[in-house]
């Protein structure tokens, strides 16, 4: 192999090559770990929001804000780790990701009421957003090129692993003990990890100087703050009574436009000087572009389906969070058996093939839920989560391989925090939207006389409706794109 086609030009070089392969190995495993802590932790709450809202007596739209607050944080805090990817080394960043993590998995655990468990969430997610661009970026500096869809494959093994074991805990804890017991138990596996990784993890790479404008740190708050909370308070605001006015809600949105034009603006004039905060120069590869517009409509797709299943399985079909979790495990096991495969099927044909029928397959899945109701059987629930989930498999692991080595081994950094700020924007849209679809067409179904429970199925094929009309974004998006060439592609590669 040669060296510049398995590391970063910063990488010491003085390390012989086996004791190379073996330490970027217990790297990778560890980052790994780690990551299927956090995913973890994130795919337990997933069956949570319907029993939390009757425990703290909150509003769906309240409650959202659990997983809302998550990903807004994220979005705001992944920019940031381009320049601390570049500015320190992988041991004190996995260090920083992880204390922090485990802090905010304390935090909810204790937590009396909504307010405090949101806060926590909140600090979970700051550990969280510095874990998954750590992870990818580490890969890619890492793994050679043709080796890159199996390496991805296998991590999208460990990842599929949490959501499928998840949601089966999540509703095993909810079932037989108080609702707190979802973080005390992340918590010792969170904090074994860290203790792992603080005796284990080597750094891979030589930190470099990397300016923080903190005029841009201020802009993508305002603007990715901005976009979800406006998103979310349409959901708010139609809660409450017909009259609720809609100020409110596009106010936030206009703040988190605006913002979004001058941060966009002021980082094309910084990253000429290499001082951006996110380099936007990684739009100049075409395949990139197109892969990130295909992860946006995928994952506002995903997270809405995600946080409307559960309230469907169990406000609708009167099922417990246990059984939810159950009907939820077969689609992820499957995730995860097919991940290995389909990273083997890229090395060898490429993203195109894969992601078109993958594509094709979650719109299918959604125009089908728009027919759901109080009769819908469980088999073909169950079913189709399966159909749903070899769908994705076929998109993610092809749409993070080929966007990321798209790009100069330079931008690695800067790619993975593009990539991870439009995946946690696009889901926290897309749970904002499908939840303010329900709730508007709830509140209006209620008020024809149909009973709560009607409505409520009404609502909910609203915005699966949603969902549907925007996956075949998706399918258009999945014919454009293409295998990078070569190892390290230039700059006009992709083109």
């Amino acid at each position: 192999m040669s060296t510049d086609a398995t590391t970063f030009d910063a990488m010491p070089v003085d390390t012989p090559p086996l004791a190379d392969a073996a330490r970027n190995k217990l790297v990778i495993a560890l980052l790994l770990v780690s990551t299927f802590v956090v995913f973890l932790n994130e795919t337990i709450m997933s069956v949570a929001i319907p029993h939390l809202m009757v425990d703290l007596g909150v509003t769906a739209s309240a409650a959202q804000w659990l997983t809302t607050a998550f990903l807004l944080t994220m979005a705001v805090v992944i920019p940031i780790t381009g320049f601390m990817l570049q500015r320190l080394n992988t041991r004190p960043i996995f260090l920083i990701a992880m204390s922090v993590f485990a802090l905010g998995t304390l935090i909810c655990a204790i937590s009396p009421g909504l307010e405090l468990l949101i806060v926590g969430r909140i600090v979970q997610a700051v550990g969280t957003a510095i874990m998954m661009p750590l992870l990818m970026t580490t890969v890619m500096s890492l793994v050679p090129p043709e080796s890159r869809g199996k390496t991805m494959g296998n991590i999208s093994i460990v990842i599929s692993v949490a959501p499928a074991i998840g949601p089966t805990i999540g509703g095993f804890i909810l079932s037989n003990l108080d609702w707190r017991w979802m973080f005390l138990l992340v918590l010792p596996i969170a904090l074994g990890t860290l203790v792992l990784g603080w005796r284990k993890i080597q750094n891979v790479s030589t930190p470099r100087y990397a300016p923080l404008d903190l005029v841009s740190v201020v802009l993508s708050a305002l603007a990715f703050g901005g976009l979800i909370y406006g998103l979310s308070s349409f959901g708010e605001s139609a809660a409450h009574s017909g009259e609720a006015p809609m100020i409110p809600a596009w106010g936030p949105v206009l703040v988190g436009v605006v913002a979004m034009a001058v941060f966009v603006h002021r980082q094309l004039g910084l990253q000429r000087q290499d001082r951006a905060l996110l380099d936007l120069r990684v739009f100049q590869s075409r395949n990139y572009a197109v892969s990130v517009a295909l992860m946006l409509v995928a994952m506002m797709a995903l997270f809405g389906t995600v946080i409307l299943l559960p309230i469907y399985m169990q406000n609708v079909l009167g099922l417990s969070a246990l059984q939810t979790g159950m009907m939820l495990l077969p689609g992820g096991l499957t995730m995860g058996l097919l991940s290995p495969w389909v990273g083997r099927l890229y090395d060898r044909f490429g993203p195109t093939v894969l992601a078109v029928p993958g594509t094709v397959l979650v719109s299918l899945v959604l125009w089908c839920l728009t027919q759901v109701g109080q009769g819908t059987p469980i088999w073909a629930l169950v079913a189709g989560h399966m159909v749903l989930s070899v769908g994705l498999a076929l998109i993610f692991t092809p749409v993070f391989t080929a966007s990321m080595g798209s790009v100069r081994k330079e931008l690695y950094s800067h790619a993975s925090a593009v990539l991870g700020s439009v995946q946690q924007l696009a889901g926290a849209a897309g749970i904002a939207l499908f939840i303010a679809t329900m709730t508007i067409q709830t509140a209006n179904l209620t008020g024809t006389g149909l009973a709560p429970v009607e409505a409520l199925a009404g609502g909910i094929r609203s915005a699966f409706l949603v969902g549907a009309v925007i996956s075949l974004f998706a399918i258009v998006a999945a014919f454009f794109i293409r295998k990078p060439e070569g190892g390290a592609p230039g700059m006009g590669h992709g083109h």
